[in-house]
């Protein structure tokens, strides 16, 4: 989408205020065309988050990746990737866990819970050698290949899990409001993520930083809006499955697509300070839900919100020191 080159303050923080009043708008028809969608195709509500929600709310991090990529700002989209996955968890499953404690089935802790936390090993691992290589891209890409394989041969069975008050819309209008909402989504991200990134750099942020904060927050609102709708709703599988889908995807998908232009350098902090953060969050998950009686109850996600909170102040105060 083109944007003028030099917008004034009112419309930059104009086009912000539409966007977030576009995005929670789109989130909620999205998230109804999802529930309505696997009810009448006879798909559980979980495999529904597993997939075509977490598949479509990782669309604009997908999306800035491959923009960063060609416009010469790699690090940009590996601090996408990692700040979408710290966000994901520090507050969307934060907030959402506020609002309403989210019970996590034990299907998820066993069958995603591999694929979550083996992904956050794998960047680190490729983040060891100070480099993003073609090679290592290709690499995440067939594992993507095998977790889609993986969710593809799985048995589900129809009605399983939290039904909450599944919306009643026919087979065509529920696909139809699951694609609009869909599109309505990526354009809202799309004015939020120019609009927040135009203030960030006119306050001469880092490159890194602003993928880190402002585009990784401008790109999790969609999970925030549909998980907390979702959460809201009572389609319970439908949040923890869109943010463990959406965490491994910005792995093995987002993170994936810089290096396929050229390998490039990574600065030691993507490793030390938000590699590590993004793995001790994602332990922090799984460790919640197994000995949390399979609850993430409000408790834990104030804990989430406060760590996401002094992470994003430590970035702060580094890009102003």
């Amino acid at each position: 989408m083109p944007f003028p080159e030099a917008p004034s303050l009112l419309l930059t923080l104009g086009t912000l205020g539409v966007g977030l009043l576009l995005l929670l708008w789109s989130a909620d028809r999205f998230v109804a065309g999802a529930a309505a969608t696997a009810r009448s195709l006879g798909v559980s509500p979980l495999m529904i988050g597993l997939t075509i929600v977490s598949f479509g709310t990782s669309a604009p991090e997908i999306l800035v990746s491959l923009a960063a990529a060609r416009e010469g700002t790699p690090l940009l989209a590996v601090g996408n990737a990692l700040g979408s996955n710290i966000t994901n968890i520090g507050l969307v499953l934060g907030v959402t866990a506020l609002l309403v404690p989210l019970p996590v089935p034990k299907a998820i802790v066993r069958k995603e819970g591999p694929w979550f936390f083996g992904s956050a090993l794998l960047a680190l691992a490729v983040f060891w050698d100070g480099a993003l290589s073609s090679l290592e891209s290709l690499v995440l890409l067939a594992v993507l290949a095998a977790f889609a394989v993986a969710l593809l041969r799985r048995p589900e069975t129809g009605g399983a899990g939290d039904d909450g008050d599944l919306p009643t819309y026919g087979r065509g209008v529920a696909l139809l409001w699951l694609l609009l909402g869909l599109a309505l989504l990526l354009l809202a991200a799309d004015l939020l993520v120019w609009s927040a990134s135009t203030l960030a750099r006119a306050m001469g942020v880092s490159e890194l930083v602003i993928g880190l904060t402002v585009v990784a927050i401008g790109t999790s609102l969609p999970e925030l809006a549909a998980t907390a709708g979702a959460a809201l709703k009572g389609h319970t599988d439908i949040a923890v499955g869109n943010v463990l889908g959406s965490n491994i995807l910005n792995i093995l998908a987002v993170m994936a697509v810089p290096g396929l232009f050229g390998t490039f350098a990574l600065t030691p902090e993507v490793l030390y300070r938000d590699g590590l953060t993004m793995l001790g969050l994602s332990a922090l998950l799984l460790g919640a839900a197994v000995f949390g009686g399979g609850r993430l109850g409000r408790p834990v996600g104030a804990l989430f919100l406060v760590l996401w909170v002094a992470y994003t102040g430590l970035l702060a105060l580094e890009s102003t020191g």
